[in-house]
């Protein structure tokens, strides 16, 4: 039996099959940003009626807002802790995975499962995992009541948002640094081992070296993921709370332009958020000339 590879010479059919996604992204993505950039240097009513030029006072009204910076400094201290979690939970599964450990191959398709998770699904189940009543804390807030209540205390309010973004970006990083683990000779492994060579040797001075790219690639996407991917998880657990301890920048996005009404603000706060994660992009093609891909 003969396999016939056909070709298609007109032009127009890849324009059509491409058309609907490009579409897609021009009303989802490419508008929304553009609307963005240009209420950014208006002042719009809430409900129309009209808009004002102002220039830069927008963003020289966010540089002077208290509120802004501290919802900046959250959201990189979420987006450095998630990203570092995330990465060290991965790499350690990986490693597991690639051992073969028992039940690793099982183990391969249950760690996938949580990407086929919404991220509002994923609010809602650690909402109730970590409830100070029904939760795995129940008990010991029984011994020691209100130990643990992240309604009401800041700081384990985060630490439950940072979890939830960890196991919904834990698949994704997982399949990413297996299959770079896979890629790497096993005669160099088992050379490492004759040459005397134990397991944490081998990690150190041979599989993460060689997994550098795969890490460092995990780690920027995992980075600039952090920076807008939570909203829903905010949404769902904490709506920004207690006392604003879980509002990062783009769920104060939401909440000025949404609730508050400030569209200029709102679109002011885009831009920069945007720009930061450009600035994101742009260090990873700068550093990425020091990773050397080839082994």
């Amino acid at each position: 039996m003969t396999m016939r590879l056909t070709f298609y010479s007109g032009g127009w059919l890849y324009a059509a099959l491409v058309a609907p996604i490009l579409l897609l992204i021009l009303i989802f993505f490419y508008l929304p940003v553009g609307l963005a950039f240009y209420w950014s240097f208006f002042l719009e009513q809430p409900f129309g009626g009209g808009a004002q030029f102002v220039g830069f006072d927008n963003f020289a009204r966010l540089l002077g807002d208290a509120g802004f910076w501290a919802a900046a400094r959250r959201s990189l201290v979420f987006m450095l802790v998630s990203s570092g979690l995330g990465l060290a939970a991965a790499l350690a599964l990986a490693l597991a995975a690639d051992r073969g450990l028992k039940m690793s191959r099982l183990a391969r398709n249950v760690l996938i499962w949580p990407k086929a998770i919404s991220v509002v699904s994923i609010g809602v189940i650690f909402t109730f995992i970590f409830n100070p009543f029904l939760g795995i804390f129940a008990p010991v807030n029984a011994l020691f009541p209100g130990l643990w209540n992240p309604r009401i205390d800041g700081t384990q309010a985060f630490a439950t948002v940072v979890l939830a973004q960890v196991w919904h970006s834990l698949p994704f990083n997982f399949i990413i640094l297996l299959s770079g683990l896979q890629t790497i000779p096993d005669t160099l492994v088992r050379a490492a081992a004759m040459d005397g060579a134990g397991p944490w040797r081998r990690m150190r001075d041979l599989q993460l070296p060689l997994l550098t790219p795969q890490l460092f690639l995990t780690f920027v996407l995992e980075f600039i993921g952090a920076a807008v991917e939570p909203f829903g998880l905010i949404d769902t657990m904490t709506h920004g709370g207690p006392g604003d301890a879980t509002s990062l920048l783009i769920y104060k996005i939401y909440t000025d332009g949404f609730q508050a009404y400030d569209l200029s603000g709102a679109s002011a706060q885009t831009v920069l958020l945007m720009l930061m994660v450009i600035a994101m992009v742009l260090l990873q093609f700068r550093l990425e000339r020091h990773v050397k891909y080839e082994r």
